[in-house]
Order: structure tokens, then C-alpha cells, then sequence
């Protein structure tokens, strides 16, 4: 995954002058910006690849910011999404956040507010992004694990040791250290704990 320079951040607002503004705001902290007037614009062109957050205007003409929000979430766009309104309500934002919105923030927004709100959800994106990616490489190491050194890595993470693996699976302790090592060399684990670390990733993206 090739991240770019420097975090992206999409503005979507109708609003040309909120747009002008923001996109000085976000600068001023070494963030990219990227602005669309149009939602259907933004969603049928923006980079999803990019690492960074999303800042979506609730009220805008032809399609709500709510909808948008709704149909990223149903295409799988992982960038956090921070929401602006100026006539924000409380189910307003409950409806926000039950959607996914990773902030809820009422115009004329807070400079600091704003900067703050964007930094965390620039950082949340790479930390998820960097799952994602130790997870892939769980995934392909896994794969080359043979069936009965899958049984062995098992064991191991169960807490057995080189004489019970020998035992429940019928083989040598030699054969079983051979294993053993071939499942940590596989992996690309350094030590138990390494080891048990990569098997979590593995789990969690579903292929154990």
C-alpha cells in the first residue's frame, strides 16, 4: 500500500466560501485538501485509497450529508468522516453517529475543534490502515503453512509443549521441533509472544 506524502483530507461542501476557508484552516497543520461542491462528485471520484478523513456538510442541496455518510458506509470507505452543521439537532446527531460519523461539529465550527477532531481521525485512519496491512501479511504467511504445521501452530498457542504436541499428534519430538520452527520461520515470528501476536491478526482477519 502506497501511502502518500502527507494525509488527505476530502471537504464536501456547497458552500464556496466555507470551502475557501476550511481548506486554509486544514493547511495550516500540513494536511492536503482536497474540496468538492458536489456529493455525487465526491463519491463517484475521490481517492479511496488515501490515507486521511472526510469533512461532510450535513445540509446540502439534492442529497444530504446523511445520505452521503450512509452510502460511504455501505461501500466500505474506511476514512473517518467528520460532520458539519449549522442547524445541527440532538437526533441530528444521534443519526450521525449511529451512521458511522467518527465526529459531530456545529457551524461556525471552532478552528481548534475542527483541527483537533481532523488529527485524531487522521491518526485512527492509519492505525486501521495498518491493521488492515498486518493483517493481509498474516493472511499470505498463513497460506504457506502446511496442514499439519497449521495442527502444531495450534498446539502451540494453546500452550502445549514440544512432548504434548508429540503426543496428540503422534510424531517425534525431532519432527515436532521441525515444525515448530518452520511455523515460526513462516510467520516471521521472533518468539512466543510474537508468535501469538501474529496468530491474533490472523484470527481477526478470519482465515484460522
Amino acid at each position: 500500500m502506497n501511502a502518500p506524502l502527507s494525509p488527505l483530507i476530502h471537504l464536501v461542501d456547497d458552500d464556496e466560501a466555507v470551502r475557501a476557508a476550511l481548506s486554509l484552516l486544514i493547511g495550516t497543520v500540513g494536511l492536503r485538501v482536497q474540496a468538492w461542491a458536489e456529493p455525487q462528485a465526491f463519491i463517484a471520484g475521490f481517492d479511496r485509497n488515501s490515507i486521511g478523513a472526510i469533512v461532510l456538510d450535513v445540509r446540502m442541496p439534492g442529497v444530504s450529508g446523511l445520505t452521503v455518510l450512509q452510502q460511504l458506509v455501505e461501500q466500505g470507505v474506511d476514512q473517518p468522516v467528520i460532520m458539519l452543521t449549522g442547524h445541527g439537532t440532538v437526533d441530528m446527531c444521534r443519526r450521525a453517529f449511529k451512521s458511522g460519523a467518527a465526529e459531530f461539529l456545529e457551524k461556525p465550527v471552532n478552528d481548534d475543534a475542527l483541527l483537533e477532531a481532523l488529527q485524531n481521525a487522521v491518526r485512527q485512519h492509519v492505525r486501521s490502515r495498518e491493521r488492515q496491512q498486518a493483517n493481509h501479511v498474516a493472511r499470505e504467511r498463513y497460506t504457506q503453512l502446511s496442514p499439519r504445521e497449521r495442527e502444531v501452530l495450534g498446539l502451540i498457542i494453546s500452550g502445549l509443549t514440544n512432548k504434548e504436541i508429540g503426543r496428540a499428534l503422534d510424531l517425534s519430538p525431532r519432527t515436532v521441533e521441525t515444525h515448530r520452527a518452520s511455523v515460526f520461520a513462516k510467520l516471521g515470528a521472533e518468539s512466543l509472544a510474537d508468535l501469538i501476536r501474529r496468530y491474533a491478526a490472523i484470527v481477526e482477519s478470519g482465515e484460522a
